[in-house]
């Protein structure tokens, strides 16, 4: 499953706030976030990061698009 969060044009923190909501309604699966700036997509991947997901970044013109990958939880040891 695959979910877009466009966060252009919106300054710190909304954008990691946007992707934490997303990402806190996903079991697994990918959500590509959209930013214009590079704090933002720095605040994202980071954000993504401590989520323990895969992160992926592309430019596209002026923006970054971010490709978050949460990957299926299993059960603790």
């Amino acid at each position: 499953m695959s979910f877009t969060v466009d966060a252009r044009g919106l300054s710190c923190p909304q954008p990691v706030i946007l992707t934490k909501n997303k990402l806190a309604s996903l079991e697994s699966g990918t959500i590509e976030v959209l930013v214009d700036n590079p704090a933002a997509r720095e605040n994202v991947v980071r954000f993504a990061k401590s989520q323990d997901c895969d992160v992926k970044v592309s430019t596209s013109g002026e923006d970054f698009l971010i490709i978050i990958t949460r990957r299926e939880q299993h059960g603790g040891e």
